[in-house]
């Protein structure tokens, strides 16, 4: 419009001072050219075309034109993202009030031409005239059409083509379904989402403002927590609102904590998630038990829209109803497009190591299509444990932490009236006594009783590069406000989703960096459902999963590059390895917009993950030396067993040889004895008394010769022997029995050292003659041993 061009004074100067000469010559050639041409206007010149105007947005208004920041990369991240968020939010507003979560999602995918007439929104039709069906309409119903009955499908086809041979109506029809197919795998559907949670549910007057203004929270304090920036539920909101213009259905019950009978005191836990639930209720006495909770008595509906250039949320509906359901929680119901055929994985990925960092919720997951019954899916993860780790505190500023910023901050919010009173109330880690070195460090222009108000820029600059580099006057940051999952329940978790052979958790002692406290846990498994080959690194932050980015993230980089498996006894290229890492901090020091990875630059962090590691691979080494002592041993015992049929006849055959030469020998008188056997006659009774021991009597020969006779001993009875003393001695020296558990608790072994109890069985070589002196002169010398020549 005229109204909105810019003024351009130059041209219009230029235009008065034209002569009449040229004035009439532009009469003149304008009128003889008017059937053919019109005249130009004149454009504005280049130093006014760089003219900008300064604009201002709202929070929503940015975060809707970089949604990227958020998440919503493309339509499939974004459903992605809008179930993360809004599954989160239902977890913070369980564990706020206490309870076990149980947690339902449904996603409801439909089709362009589904999604216009569930909303009524009219497409052009065939003709000019706009009168004929909805485009797609009609595509949805073609794809029914070659969705359903293939010999309707072919008549229908066949009635459309009677003067078209069959042949070519099928290869068109053909044609007409992968054309059909392709564009529609590449097309975003609709979705249909609703999340159902049994949290403390939303206060009727504060639905609006939780979901609807965007960079509103109570999580901006020092404390540990899933969401920060008041972002989640919100940028959900705003993508409905821009793939498919459709607001937000809300259906709550609250309850404040207070009003829970499992109530604890914390005082930090009162305000939920940014996005999720709040604490505060004003209808708290209209609560009443149920189940051994507190129920309120109203439900509250809201459908909910977002004014993104004022950020204000816009409510469309907001009713109360009696709760004859005797139900508490929430239900948020969003449409948006997305793409489920690229996510999928994603999601079933999200939702399975969620089930790992959250043993002690009921998750489940229903996915439907409309357009195809077959492909709906649905996945439950039962609750495993029944412990959920502590609420995390709220704590105070570390002074390593601050800046000038925050300080600022701090003393225009601040009620002390000193300056010691100040350092020991509003920071953390500071006595009055650290307090009053500190000031007597910070120089003259500081007193103990100076009020805080009194510091202007210059000696609040001198008050934070004294605060940041005085490690040595207050403690680090006490890891005791964090929430971590707990060994116990990480263990349980990885056990129940991805059922390794063996797995080992620990924990790091707690750690600082830039005064933010963080604490590392860890867990290595072998084995499992599904497991692949090789390194498998699955990371949480903050007790949620992280799914991209993985390459550059701290957890990976010294799992890969950092841990030394082959000394553990884990080979890291075969083995089916699983490395579990939660960091939880007061602040998590992502990486990029996205806060999918952590880096490996802070160096605390790094050695944090590095140890915990170390200890659950130590622990698994013992129990790996365990697990091949006990292979080697069914090695050997199957080896063994495996040659006691041969032994057997052997053995069996040299004494039946025997009993038949003595029978001989009884019958034509004794044989004549080699040279050896005669000089072994003559040396007898001469040597230790361990090789007489080893050395038969006549008598023992007789009595085995004569079982053999009798046949009392047989080749059978002989296998039965050695399969027993297989049996008594293959774990000799072991320390444990071959149906001992392998990996026992403690990991401690059983092996006996000595004494009477010791089963390990000598061996000796027995030699040729008893009496050395017997044998003639010596012709080699040796340390171990003399060799000597054989008397004829």
């Amino acid at each position: 419009p005229p109204s909105t061009l810019p003024k351009i004074p130059s041209i219009m100067t230029v235009s008065r001072k034209r002569t009449s000469a040229s004035a009439s010559a532009s009469a003149s050639s304008s009128a003889t050219n008017t059937t053919n041409h019109t005249r130009k206007r004149a454009k504005p010149s280049t130093r006014h075309q760089k003219d900008e105007i300064q604009q201002s947005k709202s929070p929503a208004e940015f975060f809707a034109e970089n949604q990227s920041i958020a998440g919503f990369d493309n339509p499939g991240k974004s459903l992605y993202t809008t179930l993360r968020e809004l599954i989160e939010n239902s977890l913070d507003a369980c564990e706020s009030v206490d309870v076990l979560p149980d947690i339902h999602v449904v996603i409801e995918e439909m089709s362009e031409g589904q999604f216009n007439r569930m909303r009524g929104v009219p497409d052009r039709g065939r003709g000019n005239g706009g009168g004929g069906r909805a485009v797609g309409e009609e595509r949805e119903e073609m794809e029914y059409d070659y969705g359903g009955n293939d010999q309707e499908n072919n008549e229908n086809m066949e009635n459309k083509n009677d003067g078209e041979p069959k042949s070519n109506a099928a290869k068109r029809q053909s044609s007409s379904n992968a054309a059909n197919a392709k564009r529609n795998h590449k097309k975003d559907a609709y979705f249909l989402l609703t999340v159902r949670d049994n949290g403390c549910g939303m206060a009727h007057d504060a639905i609006p403002d939780l979901l609807g203004r965007v960079l509103s929270g109570s999580k901006y304090g020092v404390r540990q927590t899933r969401g920060k920036f008041g972002l989640g539920a919100k940028m959900a909101l705003i993508w409905s609102k821009k793939s498919t213009g459709v607001p937000i259905r809300i259906k709550t019950s609250h309850v404040s904590a207070d009003a829970n009978k499992r109530k604890k005191k914390r005082k930090s836990d009162s305000d939920d998630d940014d996005d999720d639930e709040e604490e505060e209720d004003d209808v708290g006495k209209n609560n009443e038990i149920v189940g051994g909770r507190k129920v309120g008595k109203i439900i509250s509906t809201c459908v909910l829209d977002i004014d993104i250039y004022k950020n204000q949320p816009r409510v469309i509906q907001h009713t109360q109803e009696p709760n004859t359901e005797q139900w508490i929680g929430t239900e948020i119901q969003v449409l948006v497009a997305g793409n489920w055929t690229t996510y999928k994985s994603r999601v079933v990925q999200y939702l399975r190591q969620l089930a790992i960092i959250t043993p002690y919720a009921r998750l489940e997951m229903t996915y439907s299509n409309r357009s195809d019954e077959k492909k709906g899916m649905n996945f439950k993860f039962e609750r495993r444990s029944e412990q959920m780790p502590p609420a995390a505190r709220e704590v105070k500023h570390h002074p390593s932490s601050v800046n000038n910023l925050l300080v600022q901050q701090l003393l225009e919010r601040t009620n002390a009236k000193t300056l010691v009173k100040f350092l020991t109330n509003d920071l953390s880690g500071i006595t009055p006594a650290s307090a009053r070195r500190l000031i007597e460090r910070l120089g003259n222009s500081f007193e103990p009783d100076m009020d805080p108000a009194d510091l202007d820029d210059k000696l609040v600059t001198r008050f934070v590069q004294v605060l940041r580099s005085a490690d040595d006057l207050f403690k680090s940051p006490d890891g005791g406000c964090l929430s971590p999952l707990g060994e116990y329940n990480l263990n349980l978790g990885i056990q129940k989703v991805v059922e390794p052979d063996i797995i080992a958790t620990a924990r790091d002692k707690p750690g600082a960096y830039d005064g933010h406290p963080f604490i590392v846990e860890a867990a290595v498994s072998l084995g499992g459902k599904d497991a692949k080959e090789g390194i498998t690194v699955v990371r949480f932050a903050n007790r949620i999963p992280l799914l991209f980015e993985g390459g550059a993230d701290v957890a990976t980089r010294v799992a890969n590059g950092k841990i030394k498996w082959s000394s553990y006894k884990i080979d890291h290229k075969r083995d089916k390895i699983g490395v579990f890492v939660s960091i939880v901090s007061t602040k998590v020091p992502f990486k990029g917009t996205g806060k999918e990875y952590i880096g490996d630059d802070i160096i605390e962090i790094q050695q944090s993950v590095k140890r915990a590691l170390q200890n659950c691979c130590q622990q698994l080494r013992a129990h790996l030396t365990k697990k091949n002592a006990l292979r080697d041993v069914k090695e050997r015992k199957s080896r063994l067993l495996k040659y006691i049929p041969d032994v057997s006849r052997s053995v069996f055959g040299i004494l039946e040889a025997m009993q038949k030469r003595k029978s001989e020998e009884a019958e034509s008188g004794p044989r004549y004895s080699s040279p050896r056997k005669r000089i072994a006659g003559a040396g007898a009774g001469v040597g230790s008394s361990r090789q007489q021991h080893l050395k038969p009597t006549e008598s023992e020969v007789f009595s085995v010769l004569e079982r053999v006779s009798n046949g009392d001993l047989t080749e059978d009875t002989i296998k039965e022997h050695l399969v027993e003393a297989v049996e008594e001695n293959v774990n000799a020296g072991i320390g444990f029995d071959e149906n001992e558990e392998v990996f026992g608790k403690g990991g401690k072994s059983k092996s006996k050292k000595g004494g009477e109890d010791d089963d390990r069985q000598a061996v000796y070589l027995v030699p040729i003659y008893d009496d050395p002196k017997t044998a003639g002169n010596v012709v080699i010398r040796h340390p171990l041993f003399d060799f000597f020549p054989l008397n004829a």
